[in-house]
């Protein structure tokens, strides 16, 4: 998945909880997509349009049974924003700019799903361990490495749960940033260090990862309210709501 800049300033990010992610987020979403590539006329959003930090991911769904989707796409915003804007806007930027892939094209559509997860409850973890896999997601930053000098501490390892010997100060320019929604962990089988260092070299960190270099990472948790739906659900939602000719 890809995002832009979280907002540098810590602290919790203060957002609304309506309880759920709904079938509609994504039905939006799809139908922003389905305009698009059709010139079809988009259906207005019956859901309230409140503000949320959000992802949206596009998934081949795969041809024989028992196998996962596949990942087609995936961007989201941390800032909150409006979802009968946001969705419909990162439908589009992540179905035709996220970088890992050829954009979507027409003929995709009845292979696709989309998944929309609305980010809540932000908080600053006290260490990069502070979090629990199925239930928050992370979103990591941290000094580029090849920048500063390691350590030249003597001791013993130290705890993972205290604070870098040098943590020195440093420009968004010499950041490195990363995030993984709150299912990639479960999906992927990692524990909390494996997706902390998949985390890091996703952030493009190429060089040796160790308990120095995990303890300089800032690690903001979160939760995520997400709904999946696939084409053959959205084109029922069209026809119900008088598109005859999907």
């Amino acid at each position: 998945m890809s995002l832009l800049p979280l907002d540098p300033v810590g602290g919790q990010t203060a957002v609304k909880d309506v309880g759920t992610c709904t079938p509609d987020h994504c039905f939006h979403a799809f139908d922003a997509l389905y305009c698009a590539l059709t010139d079809s006329t988009p259906i207005p959003p019956s859901f309230s349009d409140e503000k949320f930090p959000l992802f949206v991911t596009w998934n081949t769904r795969p041809s024989r049974p028992g196998r996962a989707p596949r990942l087609r796409g995936c961007i989201g915003n941390f800032e909150p924003l409006s979802l009968h804007e946001g969705i419909a806007d990162y439908a589009l930027i992540s179905a035709f700019k996220d970088t890992r892939f050829r954009k979507i094209e027409e003929k995709e559509l009845p292979s696709l799903e989309c998944g929309i997860s609305l980010l809540t409850d932000f908080e600053d973890a006290s260490s990069y361990l502070d979090w629990t896999i199925g239930i928050h997601g992370i979103h990591i930053s941290f000094p580029n490495p090849s920048i500063y000098p390691p350590s030249n501490s003597s001791s013993n390892t130290p705890s993972p749960f205290s604070s870098s010997s040098f943590l020195p100060r440093f420009t968004s320019r010499q950041t490195l940033t990363a995030t993984y929604l709150p299912d990639v962990m479960p999906e992927q089988g990692w524990d909390k260090i494996e997706a902390v260092e998949n985390a890091m070299r996703k952030a493009g960190w190429t060089g040796a990862i160790t308990e120095e270099t995990r303890r300089s990472v800032s690690l903001r948790r979160y939760q995520s309210r997400k709904c999946v739906v696939g084409w053959d659900e959205f084109v029922q939602w069209r026809k119900n709501n008088g598109d005859e000719d999907i």
